[in-house]
């Protein structure tokens, strides 16, 4: 368990990246002070049998760290990330979003991941805006129920459930404050969709209709998940 640090790009205000930028950007996340670990998440494609929301963010990076001192030092006005702008263009005119949470995470029977040489695992990544009308009964609801069933999907790699701090930042992005974010991870888009149109989804779904009552629906995103070396 550690602090996640979560910005996501508007999909209509920011391109996809070139080859350069991306480079640009993986040597930015690694001069992040106190990161531990970095993502990098672009669009990919699956198909779930429930869903679809449509486009999925040009790009969302998640930086973990051990404490959340060592976070909100890495969201002053010096830090590496006030100058994404900067460093990759594509993002100056992007219109961003950070958040701030707490990192649970479940073991699965098979972490390691089998995709081919340079080959990318894909994310499935959800965020719940809220409200909810109980948040502790909403959060106690979900995390008793829905991981269990997680741990079942086939080919499953990885599950984390983000959940919402206080925090402090001085970064140019606008500050949303999601209820709730979570991460499911595969070895490909191919291996994703099996998942999502697998009987263990219809369980899922079931389980979603009985949550405690919450507003602003959710929202499933399918993702590249690069693993940036720090």
């Amino acid at each position: 368990m550690s602090f996640s640090l979560v910005l996501f790009y508007d999909a209509q205000s920011a391109p996809p990246l070139g080859a350069d930028e991306v480079a640009a950007l993986r040597a930015l996340l690694a001069a992040v002070p106190g990161a531990v670990e970095a993502m990098i998440f672009t669009p990919a494609m699956a198909s779930d049998a429930y869903v679809d929301d449509g486009a999925a963010p040009p790009l969302g990076l998640q930086l973990q760290f051990p404490t959340l001192e060592a976070m909100e030092a890495a969201c002053t006005t010096a830090s590496p990330l006030a100058t994404l702008g900067d460093a990759v263009p594509s993002l100056a005119q992007g219109a961003a979003t950070v958040q701030a949470f707490w990192r649970r995470s479940w073991g699965v029977d098979e972490p390691a991941l089998q995709t081919a040489p340079g080959a990318q695992p894909c994310s499935y990544v959800v965020h719940y805006p809220g409200p909810a009308q109980d948040l502790n009964a909403w959060l106690d609801h979900y995390i008793a129920g829905h991981p269990p069933l997680f741990q079942r999907l086939p080919g499953i790699r990885a599950i984390e459930i983000l959940t919402r701090v206080d925090w402090v930042s001085h970064l140019p992005m606008r500050k949303v404050n999601h209820m709730q974010r979570n991460r499911v991870m595969f070895d490909s888009p191919e291996a994703l969709t099996a998942a999502l149109q697998s009987p263990v989804r219809h369980e899922l779904r079931a389980d979603f209709h009985t949550f405690p009552p919450f507003e602003g629906g959710n929202f499933h995103y399918p993702m590249w998940t690069e693993m940036v070396p720090l």
